[in-house]
């Protein structure tokens, strides 16, 4: 590193499709990329920092809002922030909580200087804006801070977008001077600190394109894509993708957030998508619906009962490697072992993980194109409708 916050190197592309290199304050990364949700600075399904790196996993993601409320943004400073606390080495990025602040609270007043609501934790009253969550994200001490934003629903009316857009735009102003001021105090945590603004406009190209020509003027250190998957279909999710991503820096990272499925990624980086964050693997796992590279195995179906192979045969991951079979975790499953969810989140992480390592392979080699329509035809097979 040098005295640059970060870097960001394009190293190939294919189309739209970018395949990049980013030096951070925490460590490098190669994207495409798909960042782990730690929502409450821990993988659901039991996965220590240790577990992370065994998967290849490059980044975690943290959830602002939660780690305010429970156990407290000033406790994680006081304790080293979120890589002390965790122990994880590699680079964290943060969400502004601005998507719970709207999903999760009943209640909820939008000013122009923030929105009021009450912590579905305790009802306690909360005012977060741009100041606020930039603080608890210097707090925290993550590797990227994103910026405070509403998050319209896609279909909602359009003079509701168009507003919440250029109130988002105006937070974000306000996001960047409190990050920079915030960088020269001397007990920040890490003050080199980057920020992503956040592209809005639900379903609206029009609104889209003339915002992030807007924020792209920002000479921010990366752009994201938000208020995708929140209720639009795919065909309208890539229309925007479409549009909008020409209009966002090409040599800055592209962070499409919330998506999604296999499917949704490569469909995400043929559209110049660099990061991608869901809790689909996860939440998949836990439920026992594991990803494998010929569709879904659903290990609790009967079928599995008596099936001594692995979730995947092809599977690198360290459930697969050491012969962990299907009825085995069925049964773990069944019995609601703890022990059972934990290593169907592994394997489906991992999964995710080598994804995108095959995803930056065909990059790299040229060949994203064929990759990519072989890798959709493997993934529509259905798993146990193929015998698998």
């Amino acid at each position: 590193m040098t005295d640059k916050k970060y870097s960001y190197k394009l190293l190939k592309t294919q189309g739209r499709a970018k395949r990049a290199h980013m030096e951070t304050v925490h460590g490098t990364v190669e994207t495409p990329v798909f960042m782990n949700v730690a929502t409450a600075a821990a993988i659901k399904g039991g996965l220590s920092a240790g577990d992370l790196r065994s998967i290849d996993t490059q980044i975690m993601l943290c959830n602002t809002y939660h780690m305010h409320v429970r156990t407290g943004d000033k406790v994680v400073k006081e304790l080293g922030g979120l890589h002390a606390f965790t122990k994880w080495d590699r680079p964290i990025l943060t969400d502004s909580g601005g998507f719970q602040v709207f999903s999760l609270a009943d209640l909820r007043k939008i000013k122009e200087e923030g929105v009021t609501f009450h912590s579905h934790v305790d009802g306690a009253i909360i005012f977060m804006g741009p100041e606020q969550s930039m603080q608890i994200q210097s707090n925290l001490g993550s590797t990227i801070a994103m910026a405070f934003d509403e998050c319209p629903p896609a279909l909602a009316e359009r003079d509701y977008v168009q507003k919440s857009v250029e109130r988002t735009t105006r937070w974000l102003i306000r996001s960047k001077a409190e990050i920079e001021r915030l960088s020269h105090l001397e007990d920040t945590v890490n003050r080199r600190q980057l920020l992503f603004g956040i592209n809005q406009g639900a379903i609206y190209h029009d609104i889209r394109i003339e915002h992030a020509k807007a924020i792209s003027e920002l000479d921010l250190d990366g752009y994201a894509v938000g208020g995708l998957a929140v209720g639009e279909t795919h065909e309208q999710m890539y229309g925007v993708l479409d549009d909008v991503v020409p209009y966002l820096p090409q040599d800055k990272p592209t962070y499409l957030m919330g998506v999604g499925t296999p499917e949704n990624i490569l469909e995400g980086v043929k559209r110049g998508i660099d990061f991608f964050d869901c809790v689909y693997p996860s939440r998949n796992g836990r439920h026992g619906n594991l990803y494998t590279n010929m569709g879904t195995v659903r290990i609790r179906n009967a079928r599995y009962e008596k099936d001594t192979r692995p979730i995947d045969v092809t599977c690198g991951c360290p459930v697969c490697r050491a012969g962990y079979s299907r009825a085995y975790i069925r049964h773990l499953l069944k019995a609601g072992e703890a022990l059972g969810l934990r290593m169907c989140v592994m394997h489906n992480l991992y999964f995710y993980n080598h994804l995108m390592q095959e995803i930056r392979d065909s990059l790299d080699a040229g060949t994203f194109d064929s990759y990519m329509q072989d890798k959709l035809g493997a993934l529509a097979c259905g798993g146990e409708e193929s015998g698998s």
